[in-house]
């Protein structure tokens, strides 16, 4: 038979009412990374089709990636592929069983996320 008292039932909780953890956040922040990264290969590709275009498309190209935008924008991809790369790693070690307890998955948080921030800055001295 239906249900006739939908109105006066209570709602399931939802975002209003959980506070947002550590591990919860780093992993939505994994999928915008990936999808970032996405939208970062879109920019290398039109770089290397720009190349093969012609010089005035190459020179478009090129001033648009090493102008102070294009920097910030590259800057962001190597950060997203560093935080990225960190959180599959830290999904592999929670898919064989370990540092599942909330210790020990929100230290893993915390560590991915300055690592990423100490490679991003590593990658940048170095090229």
């Amino acid at each position: 038979m239906a249900d006739v008292n939908r109105g006066n039932r209570p709602l399931s909780p939802h975002l209003t009412i959980y506070r947002p953890q550590l591990t919860s956040m780093t992993s939505i922040f994994v999928r915008i990374t990936g999808n970032a990264l996405v939208l970062a290969a879109l920019l290398i590709v039109w770089w290397f089709v720009a190349a093969a275009s012609g010089p005035e498309a190459f020179a478009r190209a090129n001033g648009f990636l090493t102008s102070w935008f294009g920097d910030l924008v590259l800057f962001g991809s190597v950060l997203a592929l560093w935080y990225h790369s960190l959180g599959g790693i830290r999904h592999l070690i929670w898919d064989s069983g370990r540092m599942l307890d909330v210790e020990k998955s929100e230290m893993a948080g915390q560590m991915m996320i300055v690592a990423s921030v100490l490679l991003t800055i590593f990658t940048v001295i170095v090229l």
